[in-house]
C-alpha cells in the first residue's frame, strides 16, 4: 500500500481523491496539502486523507509520502516538480507538463539524472481504451485509415485561468493536448508537416484552434479544441470501407465501427472505471517498485514531443512561450 499526497485543493485534486479511495488495495489518501492549511483540513476530512498541510514544503518533508501528484494551475507545475525534485520525491504531474518544453526539458533531465520518477498525468495515454482504439485501427474491419478527426470544446468562459497569460491559459495547453495526444497515440509521429490557425482572445490567449498533421504516410489528423461552446467530443477514423466513431476523446466510453453504408457493424464498449484516473496511478506505481523513472505509457520523450509541438504552434500564433 502506497501513501498518495497530492499539492493542490481544487476539483482536478478532488477527482484524483476519489480515485485513490477506490484503489483500496494499492494505494491510499495519505496528505494533501494546500496554501491554506484550514482548506487543507476541509479536504482532508471530506476525502480521509491523514495529513493535511498549509504548505507544499511541509507535506514534501513527510518521509512518509510515496508518490505526489500535482494538481495545481498550469504555470505552476515547473516550480512545483522542481520543489518535488528538491526533496527527492517521485511526481506524477498533470497536464499540460509545464508551459514550455525548455521548463520539461530541465525537469526531465534532473529527473534522469537524479534517478527519480516524473511522470505526466495525461489520462487518456494510461487507459485501456488507447490500445483498443490502435487493435481496432490494425484490425482492417473498416479498411485502410487514411485519417482521422479529433474535437474537445468546452464551455469555459466563467474560468478566469484560461484567459491569464500569467496562469497559462488558453485552449491549447488545456484541450488541445487532448487532440494532439489522440493524433499521436493513434497516427503516431512520422509526420511531414503540421498547419494550424488560431482565434487570439482580448487577453493574448488561444480561445480556438484548427490543427491539421500531414504524415509521410499520406494521412490527415484534422484537430479542433476551443474554450466558448460544446462540442461533441468525438474522434473519427476514416477507412476506405467505413468509419470508426470514439464518444469522447477525453475519457473514451466506446467505439463504435461502421460500414461505408453507415451501418452499424459493431460496438465495444470500454472498462467501467472508478473515475479514469486510476490507470496513470496504478502505473506510476509499478514503475517505482521497478525503479523506473518514467512510465511506458508516457515516456519522457513523448511529454517532450507535445510540449515542443505545442511550442512551435504558439510561436506562429504569435503568443508568448514565458510567463
Amino acid at each position: 500500500m502506497k501513501n498518495i499526497g497530492i499539492i493542490g485543493a481544487g476539483w482536478i485534486a478532488q477527482k484524483m481523491a476519489i480515485t485513490v479511495q477506490g484503489l483500496t488495495d494499492t494505494a491510499c489518501n495519505y496528505a494533501i496539502a494546500s496554501r491554506n492549511l484550514e482548506k487543507a483540513r476541509e479536504f482532508a476530512k471530506a476525502w480521509g486523507f491523514k495529513k493535511a498541510y498549509g504548505s507544499y514544503e511541509e507535506l514534501l518533508k513527510d518521509p512518509d509520502v510515496d508518490l505526489v501528484y500535482i494538481a495545481t494551475p498550469h504555470s505552476e507545475h515547473y516550480k512545483h516538480m522542481k520543489l518535488c525534485l528538491d526533496y527527492k520525491k517521485p511526481v506524477l504531474c498533470e497536464k499540460a507538463f509545464t508551459f514550455n518544453t525548455a521548463q520539461a526539458k530541465e525537469i526531465l533531465d534532473r529527473a534522469e539524472k537524479e534517478n527519480i520518477l516524473v511522470t505526466e498525468a495525461i489520462w487518456t495515454r494510461y487507459m485501456p481504451s488507447r490500445n483498443i482504439i490502435n487493435s481496432v485501427i490494425e484490425s482492417g474491419k473498416i479498411g485502410k485509415i487514411t485519417g482521422l478527426h479529433a474535437s474537445l470544446h468546452y464551455n469555459n468562459h466563467d474560468k478566469e485561468r484560461m484567459f491569464k497569460p500569467e496562469l497559462a491559459g488558453g485552449a491549447l495547453l488545456d484541450l488541445g493536448v487532448y487532440t494532439l495526444n489522440f493524433a499521436l497515440m493513434h497516427f503516431g509521429t512520422d509526420i511531414e508537416r503540421i498547419e494550424s490557425n488560431c482565434k487570439i482572445t482580448d487577453t493574448n490567449v488561444d480561445a480556438f484552434e484548427s490543427i491539421t498533421i500531414y504524415y509521410n504516410d499520406g494521412r490527415v489528423a484534422f484537430l479542433d479544441s476551443g474554450m466558448f461552446g460544446r462540442s461533441d467530443r468525438q474522434g473519427i477514423l476514416y477507412g476506405e470501407t467505413g468509419y470508426a466513431i470514439i464518444q469522447n476523446i477525453n475519457n473514451p466510453s466506446c467505439i463504435e465501427i461502421y460500414s461505408h453504408e453507415d451501418k452499424l457493424l459493431e460496438k465495444i464498449e470500454f472498462p467501467k472505471q472508478i473515475t479514469g484516473y486510476e490507470y496513470q496511478v496504478i502505473e506510476s506505481l509499478k514503475a517505482l517498485e521497478n525503479n523506473k523513472i518514467e512510465c511506458d505509457s508516457m515516456p519522457h520523450k513523448e511529454t517532450i514531443r507535445v510540449m515542443q509541438i505545442m511550442d512551435d504552434l504558439r510561436v506562429k500564433w504569435g503568443l508568448p512561450l514565458e510567463i
